[in-house]
């Protein structure tokens, strides 16, 4: 991705599509079908089987923290990015809207939403630790880390637009497309609850982009519906997190243990 994780467009008419996903429960009892655990843990490597040992340690009701990351040195018109490494974070909020971090606050089972600060990172980037060192100093229970990939065409042409030449013919077609995404994690150890993706896409007339600045507010408006539509599927996604996992008792405050890089 040209902008990605660990490192939207102007009508719902041009949403290109949207996708959820909750973590569903533990795995079936192999053993009933002559599979020992065992067997499971020799033939399964060990870093994957650090994952899959991870358990969800979240209580409810729960706080959220939020932060968006994008590829490191990360730089637009409207934001910069802080951090460097593997990935950079981005704090200035040029496309989120306060409606749509009061959607998050108003689902079932929050208590609050908190934006990560730069003032709770550290300048080294490499890994999610990193990220929910910062949600535990909120004290939030999970962690929603998001990014956006945008890519610029003209007409059909097969590759994305790395330089973007101003006052094209008017006969040509520009388009801006945005992924965004979502993994929602655990504070504690990182334990993934689900993830959601959306793609949005805005057209116009290539004649119409003239200055930087009138690419960059195509590129706004497109990572605003995209994001827009992200917070959608969040929605969707947390209410089958609380119906999968809110029965558990909450545990004490957010420790940060190591998660895999």
């Amino acid at each position: 991705m040209q902008r990605t994780l660990i490192a939207g467009s102007i009508l719902c008419s041009v949403l290109m599509g949207c996708a959820s996903y909750v973590a569903p429960g533990r795995g079936a009892n192999m053993g009933a079908f002559g599979i020992s655990q065992a067997d499971r843990e020799t033939n399964t490597d060990t870093s994957i089987q650090v994952s899959l040992d991870k358990k969800p340690l979240a209580g409810f009701p729960a706080s959220i923290a939020i932060v968006r990351v994008e590829s490191p040195g990360y730089q637009s018109n409207s934001a910069s990015s802080y951090g460097s490494g593997a990935y950079s974070v981005v704090t200035t909020r040029d496309v989120e809207t306060p409606e749509e971090l009061q959607r998050m606050m108003k689902l079932p089972m929050v208590q609050g939403v908190a934006p990560v600060n730069r003032l709770l990172l550290t300048s080294n980037l490499e890994s999610d630790r990193e990220l929910r060192q910062a949600a535990a100093s909120l004290h939030s229970d999970f962690l929603l880390i998001y990014t956006f990939d945008t890519t610029f065409y003209v007409r059909d042409f097969a590759k994305p637009l790395s330089v973007i030449t101003l006052g094209l013919s008017p006969n040509e077609n520009a388009s801006v497309v945005t992924t965004a995404s979502a993994v929602l994690m655990d504070t504690r150890n990182g334990y993934v609850y689900g993830v959601d993706e959306t793609t949005a896409r805005s057209n116009q007339i290539a004649s119409a982009w003239t200055s930087d600045d009138a690419v960059d507010d195509a590129r706004l408006r497109t990572e605003g519906k995209a994001f827009d539509q992200l917070v959608g599927e969040f929605e969707k996604t947390w209410k089958g997190v609380v119906q999968q996992y809110a029965g558990a008792p909450a545990p004490g405050p957010a420790a940060v243990t190591s998660g895999i890089h």
